[in-house]
């Protein structure tokens, strides 16, 4: 079993729901590293390989659609899990845009710490990744 970290990108435009997140996944034991806007996600994308985003949909200037097809477009980054969070509930838009997953807000902890640990665990064991 690997005792190396993996990296999740957490992206959303509000401070509070960031906040959140990061103290919603701190029990993984993961590297959670913040972003604040599509942009600031894109520069951490091109410096570190991450094994997830959570993405929020509804952002300024690059809303999250846009943003995981931006991601989906760079090599390194197609093993890369995307959880899409949103209010709307549509399994066809994270397929369409190459999510795995998404969660509805309000968001319940353990659905999210649960789902963000399954793909955590699939980059920690290469072997067993079927994507």
């Amino acid at each position: 079993m690997s005792t190396d970290k993996v990296n999740i990108l957490l992206v959303d435009d509000q401070p509070g729901k960031l906040l959140t997140y990061e103290a919603i996944l701190s029990d993984l034991g993961e590297n959670l590293i913040k972003a604040s806007s599509g942009n600031e996600a894109l520069e951490h994308l091109l410096e570190t390989e991450f094994a997830l985003v959570l993405l929020d949909v509804c952002m300024t200037n690059i809303d999250g659609f846009e943003l995981a097809s931006l991601i989906r477009q760079h090599p390194r980054c197609q093993r890369t899990a995307i959880i899409f969070v949103s209010a709307i509930a549509s399994s066809d838009l994270d397929h369409e845009y190459g999510a795995v997953d998404y969660v509805s807000v309000p968001i319940e902890p353990d659905l999210l710490r649960a789902r963000a640990s399954v793909f955590a665990d699939l980059i920690e064991k290469p072997a067993r990744w079927s994507g």
